[in-house]
């Protein structure tokens, strides 16, 4: 990890679609219609000030085939995605999940999911706030006392969740420019306090609130929220609070084991001679609390509709996750701000979803649905570069979900 792997973390990862795309060699193939999966409990209506949105066009499935079919733009050695909601169901296939066997991918196999963490450590944030054991508007620093540079101006617990806390980018970490570096340094062990030392102390990137600036080191800070106020490992809390009671058994934190255990999608990362490096074991101690998880697509459909349903958070912490930061409040480019608190928001073919993209080294993800559920969408698929031109799968799977 490096000051310039992080910031291209959080370019890339930042890149919100409404959609991922997957590839490999092979021709796409479909699986059809398929349930999904069914959630935990009964779904209880999500109280919400939103207004009614317009009906979702029908499900496009040849745009759906052709979208996860295409693996050379760009090489992808795997692609799934997962569509359910009120207005049709699809879910479909392309690529190999392992180059040696040949394998195809099949539904329960897991996956990387990256960034989709920051979903559930932002929910249990919420969890924790909604029973009153911390305000969202109480400074971090007066939670995490030591933690952060004394010079630091107090940056909220908000400011965390929905990217406005301005820090300044992380220094001093590995160089991983090159693919051969970053197989070098998979195997490498991060503690979550080695993470926030390479925060420099100062200047602030922006006066906290006043901008907004996708950053892996906020969620990281919001983890080790979660272990000040419980007393427990951030993973065991969130599997406690979501994992178990939503019955997600292909879901799981790692902590330092490097593998995925069970059928799962291998992840390849081209290297300077062009030859695929089977990277799937890889340390993810370096996206501690806030990429590191590994699910399945039916999981991550369940957890979307518990989420969205109102099973997981009351009404007024929900809203915080459909809530963006003030008019005034842009992003550094000077585009509007598009995260709320867990979750980000994008429009395609007038089409407004709400959800989060994850990436890894060979794997890429997204989990986002419209707030009503008329469609959910889970892709994920496994590009051989990590880098921005992984946009045009999930751009064209976001299209294909999304127009008529």
């Amino acid at each position: 990890m490096s000051s310039s792997s992080l910031s291209r973390r959080a370019v890339v990862g930042a890149a919100l679609s409404g959609a991922a795309v997957l590839a490999a060699s092979g021709t796409a193939r479909a699986a059809g219609r398929v349930p999904g999966p069914r959630p935990a409990h009964r779904p209880a209506p999500a109280a919400s000030s939103a207004p009614p949105a317009p009906p979702v066009p029908p499900l496009n499935v040849p745009a759906l085939r052709a979208a996860i079919g295409d693996l050379e733009h760009p090489q992808l050695t795997a692609a799934q995605v997962r569509v359910s909601g009120s207005a049709g169901r699809w879910y479909g296939t392309a690529g190999v999940a392992d180059r040696d066997t040949g394998r195809a991918v099949r539904a329960r196999d897991t996956f990387r999911i990256g960034s989709i963490t920051k979903v559930f450590v932002a929910t249990v944030v919420l969890q924790l706030a909604a029973e009153g054991r911390v305000a969202v508007e109480s400074p971090i620093q007066r939670q995490l006392p030591g933690l952060l540079p004394a010079g630091f101006p107090p940056i909220t617990v908000l400011q965390l969740l929905n990217h406005t806390s301005g820090l300044p980018d992380e220094k001093g970490a590995p160089d991983l420019s090159t693919p051969e570096a970053v197989a070098r340094h998979r195997y490498d062990r991060w503690t979550p306090r080695q993470i926030v030392a390479l925060v420099p102390p100062g200047p602030m990137k922006f006066t906290p609130g006043r901008k907004q600036e996708y950053r892996g080191i906020n969620y990281v800070l919001l983890a080790l929220l979660i272990e000040r106020l419980t007393g427990r490992p951030y993973g065991e809390v969130v599997a406690d609070r979501i994992l178990r009671p939503l019955g997600l058994c292909h879901t799981r934190v790692p902590g330092n084991d490097p593998r995925i255990h069970g059928p799962h999608v291998h992840g390849y990362l081209k290297m300077t001679d062009g030859t695929l490096l089977d990277i799937t074991d890889f340390d993810q101690s370096d996206a501690w609390g806030e990429g590191e998880m590994i699910s399945t697509t039916g999981d991550l459909d369940r957890f979307l509709t518990a989420l969205f349903s109102g099973e997981l958070l009351p009404p007024r912490e929900l809203d915080r996750m459909f809530t963006l930061p003030p008019e005034e409040v842009r992003m550094l480019d000077g585009t509007p701000a598009r995260y709320a608190a867990g979750l980000q928001t994008v429009t395609v073919n007038g089409i407004t979803f709400w959800g989060k993209t994850g990436e890894r080294f060979g794997y890429a993800s997204a989990m986002v649905a419209t707030r009503d559920q008329q469609r959910r969408v889970v892709l994920s698929f496994n590009p051989v570069r990590r880098d921005a031109t992984q946009v045009q799968a999930t751009l064209r799977i976001a299209d294909a979900v999304s127009k008529p």
